[in-house]
């Protein structure tokens, strides 16, 4: 990686710290390459500098001029005012990363000055483990060369997939939300374990090592999830069993549901924003 490349963050939520771990922890850049920001939250801003070692300063002070990459981390509602406060003060080469749900490159460019190099990103909280399963989209303007550092960027934070824009939404609806979807998963499997004897504790290492096993038998195995699921479940056994009871309790529909209802809201987040007055 560029040993002069600097990073600025606007907005210091979890998803910003996520991804700073995972930047600095792999090595990827050193600490003083980084700077985050916020509006006035000054006592975060200290968090986040002695834990990672990075610079942490409130909006109004942040030099975007030094910044090479500009990350917008902040809530979704706020980045239209967020994108026109730095709008006189960045470069057209400067590349603006966003990891806002529902927030189109279109959008930013409109926002933007003219031929601004935009990159639309969805990480998951998993980058603070270099486990992130992460898209980006680019936009028009964006250079090849660009793309090759973001995926370079990304890629200390997990595996990185480049995908079609109209695609985003969905990714959000099953990586972006997913990690919720099984820790509400392993929720449930501790109150079972608690309701029938078994040390809650246990439980969850147990469920946690159960997923990720299973997890790493379908990256490595050539079959689909359907046939390594069939593999396992042996007619009229206790697998069977457990699986027809998902079916008869809506389990199926409940996945569908969960991941339509994330991408639908990503959607939603979209259009209300081209509602605003500058799209009007």
């Amino acid at each position: 990686m560029d040993t002069n490349l600097r990073v600025a963050f606007i907005g210091a939520g979890n998803m910003a710290e996520a991804m700073i771990s995972g930047i600095v922890k792999t090595g990827t850049l050193e600490p003083h390459q980084v700077i985050v920001t916020n509006r006035s939250n000054e006592e975060r801003l200290l968090e986040l500098h002695n834990r990672y070692g990075i610079q942490g300063m409130v909006r109004d002070r942040l030099p975007i001029q030094s910044a090479d990459v500009i990350i917008l981390a902040m809530k979704p509602k706020d980045a239209e005012q967020s994108l026109l406060s730095i709008k006189d003060q960045i470069r057209p080469d400067q590349v603006v990363m966003s990891v806002l749900a529902g927030i189109s490159t279109s959008f930013m460019e409109e926002h933007l000055n003219a031929n601004q190099q935009v990159i639309r990103v969805m990480p998951n909280t998993s980058s603070m483990l270099q486990e992130s399963a992460t898209a980006i989209s680019p936009g028009e303007h964006v250079t090849m060369k660009n793309v090759k550092m973001a995926k370079t960027l990304l890629k200390s934070i997990g595996e990185v997939y480049v995908i079609e824009e109209d695609q985003m939404d969905l990714f959000t609806g099953i990586a972006g939300s997913g990690p919720a979807y099984y820790y509400y998963l392993m929720e449930h499997i501790e109150k079972i374990a608690r309701e029938n004897g078994m040390d809650p504790a246990q439980a969850r290492e147990i469920g946690a090592q159960t997923i990720l096993g299973a997890a790493k038998m379908m990256l490595e195995r050539e079959e689909t999830p359907a046939q390594l699921r069939k593999n396992i479940t042996s007619k009229n056994g206790t697998t069977a069993s457990g699986l027809e009871a998902l079916a008869e309790n809506g389990g199926g529909k409940a996945i569908k549901a969960a991941v339509e209802g994330a991408m639908n809201r990503s959607k939603e987040i979209s259009k209300q924003l081209e509602k605003t007055p500058a799209h009007q």
